[in-house]
């Protein structure tokens, strides 16, 4: 298989890198400064500046910026990506890429695969903690973002040929279980011979267990002792904890098999930290006016225990050097205290250092319904995950199938395709929605918004991507033929701006995954699709001229935008 060569942006820092030690042999600590160019070419060297404020003085021949980017330039090494630099003003080297090198990057990449176009990053191994629903009650909309936004940034670093470990961490042993422990105990005596009957639908079950705490003081007391006896080990209150969270698995399936999401499920008093404060066993981090408390008065575990054994394991058992934790933005400062708190044990390095293993956090904001509220159903319950994914695809359905009907083109397809098209276009109509705001926003929660088939959503996007696949199809020509024998020539200035833009792919995803941004892909994804229906109104393809390089440059465009499909979870359609 054909190496990866990294991102073209990758492939430009390093010829910058080469300039500098050429330029400046002093200065071996500088990172090359490259960014996409807005004005005056294709790519921008941003260092002279920089490197101007640390020379100056120093009894150098340069005299100002501008001839310390006139020097970058001269000195970048010989290479077959660059056609042309220029210098402007204070030292901004423009950079101008070859367009026999993009045609051949392209080429290249039909050729051997759009793997070889995945990023190369720094990180080797990964844990991104996801998904996380409540076991006892069913997932709710709540839970949409963490699998939603999780699955897609593991599928990103897997693509950038990192390690990943994709957890699901139902550590749970808080109050709930011992309410739900003592009250299935209280109505079921005999409950291991009664089985799953015993508690029926889960969410009933936790809702009279939940008014039997609120109501009854003494339940309330034996449910606190019963965490506690849970915690310690004791075999029946084990047991019961494995069968509710079995139960609640079977449900969880349910949503993550819709949403195609994969997830695998899996002592501090040593380090001297822990000291006790009013009765429970505290942590005192410097920076945070209020203690993490790690075991409370009752002898009960909590949240932090259980993430801080967590995080122990993972850096030291199963050596992740970045430990990715998806909630919502409100946890934010529990995840703080819990990272302080590993800093103290010195299993992290201070984030200054800016070295692995590294530890991050990834808020999200709230789903909101059309009252700019939290989502719930009119009834105030929160919104099930099933039935919403479930809402998605009926709807997708009943649309696909007016349309066809008023074409007239319904005869063409099966009830399979038809079921199948309707699935990859709700589902992937909610994630898009969800995926394609900064996931630090709220976002409001509108079918009719995610469903149309204008504008930056999935529908849209999965109408473009089965229009290409049909300018493709109705060529008639051999496509991976083509790709073996033609060539593509990039005249025409929309040819070349489409050009330009897929060869981007492999920067995107790599910022995407460094800045934990699915939305960077998606905005990327959007781009794509708009350039395609500029290139395709200005360059006719079939019959014309340079038809076998524009058919390449269609399927290279089908080819980039299925992987982004993949890598945001949603299934391409390849007619519409």
């Amino acid at each position: 298989m054909a190496e990866r060569t990294g991102s073209v942006k990758q492939q430009l820092a390093n010829l910058v890198k080469s300039s500098i030690q050429a330029t400046f042999p002093g200065l071996s600590d500088i990172e090359p400064q490259v960014a996409v160019s807005v004005k005056f070419g294709d790519y921008q060297c941003n260092n002279a500046m920089g490197l101007w404020s640390r020379i100056k003085g120093s009894g150098t021949d340069l005299k100002n910026p501008n001839s310390v980017g006139q020097g970058l330039a001269r000195n970048l090494p010989q290479s077959e990506i660059i056609e042309s630099t220029s210098v402007a003003g204070p030292g901004f080297v423009n950079i101008n890429l070859s367009n026999n090198w993009i045609s051949k990057r392209i080429k290249d990449m039909l050729v051997d695969g759009i793997q070889t176009w995945a990023p190369i990053l720094s990180v080797k191994r990964a844990v991104v903690d996801f998904s996380s629903p409540n076991i006892a009650k069913e997932m709710h909309v709540g839970n949409l973002r963490s699998s939603i936004i999780g699955d897609t940034l593991a599928r990103m670093f897997e693509f950038s040929a990192v390690d990943v470990l994709r957890r699901n961490h139902v550590g749970d042993w808080g109050t709930q279980f011992g309410m739900l422990i003592e009250y299935l105990f209280e109505q079921f005596p005999n409950w291991e011979d009664v089985g799953n009957q015993a508690i029926g639908d889960l969410q009933e079950f936790y809702k009279a267990s939940k008014k039997r705490f609120d109501d009854d003081a003494s339940f309330k007391e034996r449910a606190q002792q019963a965490v506690v006896k849970l915690q310690g080990g004791e075999v029946k209150h084990r047991a019961a904890w494995k069968k509710i969270c079995e139960i609640s698995r079977s449900e969880f399936d349910l949503v993550y098999k819709r949403l195609n999401v994969h997830l695998e499920e899996m002592e501090l008093t040593d380090k001297g930290l822990i000291e006790e404060s009013e009765g429970a066993r505290v942590i005192f981090l410097e920076g945070f006016n209020i203690p993490l408390i790690v075991v409370k008065k009752d002898g009960g575990y909590n949240y932090a225990s259980t993430d801080l054994t967590a995080l122990k394991y993972r850096l030291q058992v199963e050596q992740a050097e970045w430990i990715i934790y998806l909630t919502d933005v409100g946890q934010q400062q529990h995840f703080d205290m819990v990272f302080s708190a590993a800093r103290k044990a010195g299993w992290l390095p201070q984030p200054e250092e800016k070295k692995f293993p590294r530890v991050s956090h990834v808020g999200f904001g709230l789903v909101l319904g059309s009252d700019g509220k939290r989502f719930r159903t009119r009834s105030s319950e929160v919104v099930r995950l099933v039935e919403l994914l479930d809402e998605a695809k009926a709807r997708s359905k009943d649309e696909l199938i007016q349309r066809l009907e008023k074409n007239g083109t319904i005869s063409d397809w099966t009830d399979g395709e038809l079921e199948q098209t309707a699935e990859a276009v709700g589902y992937g109509a909610v994630k898009y929605a969800d995926l394609k705001n900064n996931r630090l926003t709220n976002y409001v929660f509108s079918f009719d918004q995610m469903l149309k088939n204008q504008g930056n959503t999935a529908v849209y996007l999965e109408y473009a991507h089965a229009r290409i696949c049909s300018i493709v199809r109705r060529s008639n020509r051999d496509i991976d033929a083509l790709k073996k024998t033609g060539s593509i020539t990039l005249n025409h200035p929309d040819e070349r701006a489409l050009a330009f833009h897929l060869i981007q792919f492999a920067e995107v995803v790599e910022e995407a995954c460094n800045n934990l941004l699915p939305n960077v892909l998606c905005e990327y994804l959007y781009n794509l699709s708009e350039m395609f229906n500029q290139f395709y109104t200005n360059c006719r393809v079939i019959d014309s001229p340079e038809e076998t390089s524009r058919l390449l440059l269609c399927e290279a465009t089908a080819t980039v935008m299925r992987k982004c499909f993949e890598l945001l979870g949603i299934s391409p359609v390849f007619k519409l």
